[in-house]
């Protein structure tokens, strides 16, 4: 059985204060969660607060980029053992606004994906297709390319560390979400080709998380799809009683 995943990416918002005021309301709202892991990606700066404030708890921290080299001069970068140093125990890898706006590629998704890898951090690796690629029905192309260039140079036992978030990105922030059903297609298609790529053992333990629009309203439908393992939450992750209740979904 899949141990289900609910991740809250707070993107860039939040100051140190208000992060530690929502970590504290979340902290006490999901306490007696135990089925479902909960992970919460704070902006860089509230991180080190965040780590201190969830000591003990139910709930894991992530960072929502990584870079790749260890250390050197890239500034304004952050190097994986910082991220471990601080408290991490995920990192989010190729958001699609990381794709969108700062040129994230499906190689160097790649090696992100791997730095992650090699200071056991578990990274959630985010595909998924914009709605012109939706509109001229390339979704399944689009996903397959950036999976198949993603994991490249894998192994099976590497991959059985990482999860793998589908984000249609005309969803997100836009009100739209997939329906159930056209979310379960696709993430059906993912396990497919995680088979294809690695096994069917590797596939059937991965982790694939649905993020779009992801709401308390519609979690429980989403979560009652066979192949969706839980939710990357934007939005709805800003406030600790829908988080929580996003947490705590019912199927």
């Amino acid at each position: 059985m899949r141990r289900p995943l609910i991740a809250g990416n707070w993107k860039m918002n939040e100051n140190i204060a208000e992060s530690v005021e929502l970590i504290s309301q979340l902290r006490e709202m999901v306490s007696d969660v135990s089925e479902v892991e909960i992970v919460v990606a704070p902006p860089y700066t509230a991180l080190g607060s965040v780590a201190d404030a969830i000591k003990g708890s139910n709930i894991f921290l992530s960072a929502q980029n990584i870079f790749w080299e260890e250390s050197g001069a890239f500034t304004g970068e952050v190097a994986p053992l910082m991220l471990k140093d601080i408290g991490c125990q995920y990192a989010i890898v190729g958001h699609s606004e990381r794709r969108q706006y700062f040129g994230e590629t499906n190689e160097t998704v790649n090696k992100r994906l791997k730095a992650a890898l090699q200071v056991s951090l578990t990274p959630i690796v985010c595909v998924g297709e914009v709605l012109e690629e939706r509109e001229a029905e390339k979704t399944l192309d689009v996903i397959e390319q950036q999976l198949k260039e993603g994991l490249n140079g894998l192994s099976a036992d590497e991959m059985e560390k990482v999860v793998i978030a589908y984000e249609p990105v005309w969803a997100i922030g836009t009100g739209k979400t997939a329906t159930p059903d056209q979310a379960q297609e696709i993430h059906q298609f993912i396990r497919k080709l995680i088979t294809q790529i690695f096994s069917k053992e590797v596939a059937e333990g991965t982790r694939i998380l649905y993020g779009g629009s992801v709401k308390p309203d519609n979690v429980d439908q989403l979560m009652s799809q066979k192949d969706i393992d839980g939710a990357l939450v934007g939005g709805a992750s800003l406030k600790a009683d829908s988080f929580a209740r996003i947490v705590k979904f019912k199927t």
